[in-house]
């Protein structure tokens, strides 16, 4: 068995057995000092596990470390078996998102700010930019970044009340919207009247929106709808249904945003 699939099927044991004890990933990844997030990447078989941690595993899964390691372990549960990111219990998804207005008013002037001015950024490059940097945001730090709600709809992720919130803009003139023509096909854009508010947005919060410009502010809007249908919160998705923040974790390259062996290296 080759090291990528042993990892693999050493992250199917560990679901396996945690659900046996009856332990949510969030129990487990308490009593083991890690974030749930590198946890789910564990089960994922993503991220490497060093020595002690399969150690500490031992004692709070109660299995001995020979039998688990031995190519013929078996879990007796078999329903069990495999980590499906859109089966994971509900009180694994612990975090709901608390919808911040005001946040995603000034999360939109100061992306509007930085590529308003470019040709291809029309409303439906706006919401995918929006929809990844909240679940970047998500992923990196387990907090809401604006806490808006996405539906798995047919052209891609798209935030709730996203509408309101510009209407109110444009009554309040923070934004104008504009209705051109871009390579022959009707586009919505939107300007920044005023600048944002940076004192509503931390450090990592501005950090992660940068990142997120910087990838991909210059895809079309073709190609950014295509990319997002391949990120695993989409495709665990059911259509129509709520996009869960919590399905970031299971995310794999070049979704990922969080680098999981730096983060074993620094333990």
């Amino acid at each position: 068995m080759n090291m990528h699939l042993f990892q693999k099927e050493l992250g199917r044991r560990i679901a396996g057995q945690r659900k046996l004890k009856g332990l949510t990933q969030a129990d487990l990844a308490t009593r083991m000092k890690l974030s749930r997030s590198s946890l789910a990447q564990m089960e994922l078989g993503n991220r490497n596990l060093d020595a002690i941690e399969l150690q500490q595993l031992a004692i709070i899964l109660g299995f001995s470390l020979d039998e688990f390691m031995s190519e013929d372990f078996k879990i007796f549960e078999k329903k069990d078996l495999q980590v499906q990111p859109n089966m994971e219990t509900a009180d694994e998804r612990v975090s709901k998102p608390h919808f911040q207005p005001n946040k995603m008013k000034n999360v939109l002037l100061y992306m509007l700010e930085k590529c308003a001015g470019k040709p291809n950024v029309g409303e439906t490059v706006l919401n995918k930019l929006l929809y990844f940097a909240d679940f970047n945001y998500y992923e990196l730090y387990e907090e809401h970044l604006t806490g808006a709600v996405y539906r798995k709809l047919p052209y891609g992720p798209v935030p709730q009340n996203l509408d309101v919130i510009i209407n109110q803009m444009i009554a309040d003139k923070q934004l104008q919207r504009l209705k051109t023509e871009y390579f022959g096909l009707q586009q919505t854009r939107y300007l920044p009247l005023v600048k944002a508010n940076l004192s509503q947005l931390k450090a990592s919060e501005k950090e992660v929106i940068d990142r997120v410009l910087d990838q991909m502010s210059d895809w079309s809007a073709t190609a950014l709808s295509a990319y997002s249908h391949k990120d695993m919160p989409w495709l665990a998705s059911k259509e129509g249904d709520e996009i869960s923040y919590e399905l970031a974790f299971y995310r794999e390259a070049p979704y990922s945003v969080r680098n999981y062996d730096e983060e074993l290296e620094e333990q």
